[in-house]
């Protein structure tokens, strides 16, 4: 497939090519990877709001007592 990009976006490729990148694959391969991180930590986020939304989380005393627990931690002070 080819494509020609925008002016704008020509320019930005070029400067990450001139910043190291070895090939427009490359830099358009990291651009995607980031989108999709990106995607998912959204995605993560909503979920943890929905969850405190619908009252599915635990207090962060229980956390910590649980971990202190688990890891024979002495009671917090």
């Amino acid at each position: 497939m080819r494509y020609e990009f925008p002016p704008d976006v020509d320019q930005r490729v070029t400067t990450h090519l001139e910043k190291g990148y070895d090939t427009v694959d490359d830099v358009l391969r990291d651009a995607l990877s980031a989108l999709e991180r990106e995607q998912q930590e959204i995605t993560a986020i909503q979920e943890g709001i929905d969850d405190m939304e619908a009252g599915r989380y635990r207090s962060l005393e229980e956390v910590d007592a649980e971990i202190r627990e688990r890891h024979d931690f002495p009671p917090d002070a």
